[in-house]
């Protein structure tokens, strides 16, 4: 241990909430509270909108008996939020962190965060300012670079997976087609989350396409109707960033030509989720206009219900989102040690994890690809599937799926 700092912390949340993100906080509340070199602990409102406007929780003394109940509360205790600072933007944050004597800040998010916590260090290095700054990995998506895994994502991949389980069974019951979209703009890492919900050979999704490959409307229909034809009804999961072969999100092609307003974020993307209830009805009415033989078409729209779900989370998630939040004020205690928490998978029989600090520009490079994809050795080579090699990377995230009865054969009566 080195150099210990003495001042008081801010710890914030940002971007899309998930299962187990107040796990995280409470990670680091517990962990701060050990260490009388840090007086107070505050909680930055909706993260850096509330920084700069000075709006905080008073963190310190919080009995034990509620933390235990926010922890296994869904989404952002704290508010979050999804302002990208910029260079004048992390400017206010460090003048306000200067005024009131912080001196370690934790921020909780994704890739922006990691790249909102680099921007904030190097100003206060350049300031000549001490100040610890550590980014807690979380995102559903699965994309941060680096890390083995993200936070969150094991708790809505069991979501997922729960949920394909009871739509496939429902399929079986009455035979048809079934699209699901989900959540994933550049990774489909939550999109082959669901084939996990395949125990029987002849169990869907049948067919998986992942934001990582070009997605072809005609291929699509025609890799339907063969898996109509075989099985007698076919379930679908697309991620709602499928694009074609020119890079344009499907999404949003789908809205021009129903000219739908198009929303967009405070990043200047459009709005995948405001227009994958439009991509569910599309693909849907495709296979319809196309596929005469087939006559039951249904589609649905997965969106938020994916983050926050209170009555499915994983916890082995729940768990290492607690260790990174504890993990990074560990780290802080070290002089000169900013960055962010990284998980690591080790070498054993049976899963295991660690962790490791690595430096910002890592996690959030400024001339490099921001996210990380699903790997090319995950995706079949008709890219309309995930193969089942996936699932011993991801099954440990998960935990325990539901499980399902069935008879195992038909008898005839005589007439």
């Amino acid at each position: 241990m080195g150099h210990l700092l003495t001042g008081n912390a801010v710890v914030g949340q940002a971007g899309g909430p998930t299962a187990v993100i107040n796990q995280s906080l409470v990670g680091v509340i517990q962990e701060v509270q050990k260490y009388h070199h840090i007086p107070r602990l505050l909680g930055a409102r909706h993260g850096v909108r509330g920084i700069i406007s000075e709006q905080f929780y008073d963190l310190n003394r919080q009995p034990t008996n509620m933390l235990e109940l926010v922890a296994q509360t869904p989404a952002a205790a704290l508010g979050a939020t999804r302002d990208k600072p910029d260079v004048e933007y992390c400017e206010k944050i460090f003048n306000v962190f200067r005024k009131h004597d912080v001196r370690y800040f934790f921020y909780i998010g994704g890739n922006d965060s990691a790249q909102t916590a680099q921007i904030v260090n190097r100003l206060a290095t350049d300031a000549k300012y001490e100040l610890r700054v550590i980014h807690i990995p979380k995102t559903i998506d699965n994309d941060l670079l680096v890390t083995d895994h993200c936070p969150g994502y094991g708790s809505a991949a069991k979501f997922v997976a729960s949920a394909f389980i009871g739509d496939d069974l429902d399929n079986r019951a009455l035979k048809g087609v079934k699209i699901n979209i989900l959540m994933g703009r550049h990774a489909g890492f939550l999109t082959a989350a669901s084939i996990l919900a395949r125990q029987r050979p002849d169990d869907g999704p049948h067919l998986v396409y992942l934001p990582e490959r070009p997605f072809d409307l005609d291929k699509f229909v025609n890799d339907v109707e063969s898996v109509f034809d075989r099985f007698g009804r076919c379930v679908v999961a697309i991620s709602e960033g499928i694009s074609d072969v020119h890079g344009a999100p499907w999404a949003e092609k789908v809205q021009v030509m129903r000219k739908e307003a198009m929303e967009r974020d405070d990043f200047g993307n459009v709005q995948l989720s405001a227009g994958a209830g439009s991509l569910a009805d599309y693909l849907s009415a495709m296979v319809r206009q196309k596929c005469k033989s087939i006559r039951r078409v249904r589609a649905d729209t997965f969106g938020y219900l994916q983050r926050s779900f209170p009555g499915s989370y994983s916890e082995v998630d729940a768990w290492e989102a607690r260790l990174v939040g504890q993990m990074a004020v560990s780290y802080s205690m070290d002089a000169d040690h900013d960055g962010s928490v990284a998980l690591v998978r080790l070498p054993s029989t049976t899963y295991a994890v660690g962790t490791k600090l690595v430096p910002l520009r890592e996690v959030a490079p400024e001339n490099a690809p921001f996210t990380k994809d699903v790997p090319d050795e995950y995706i079949n080579e008709a890219c309309n599937n995930v193969l089942n090699s996936f699932r011993e990377y991801v099954s440990p995230l998960v935990g325990d799926l539901p499980k399902v009865g069935w008879f195992e054969q038909i008898t005839q009566m005589p007439v």
